[in-house]
């Protein structure tokens, strides 16, 4: 498991705040977080947002 999928498990909650509060056009159905499928979470957040995985990757590192 990556770095990034721990910090997601671990912080799911924090995180999915964060990115309401940041970016307010997510949906429940694009922050929808299920274990071992983050990189289509990752495409739905850089669809929805218009940033690279890099960046979300990036983001979610500062906010956790």
């Amino acid at each position: 498991m990556s770095a990034f999928s721990d910090k997601l498990k671990g912080n799911w909650n924090i995180v999915k705040g964060k990115l309401q509060q940041e970016f307010g056009d997510l949906t429940e159905d694009d922050l929808q977080y299920i274990e071992g499928k983050e990189t289509e979470l990752l495409g739905r957040l850089q669809k929805k947002t218009g940033k690279t995985k890099e960046e979300i990757k990036d983001w979610v590192d500062k906010v956790v």
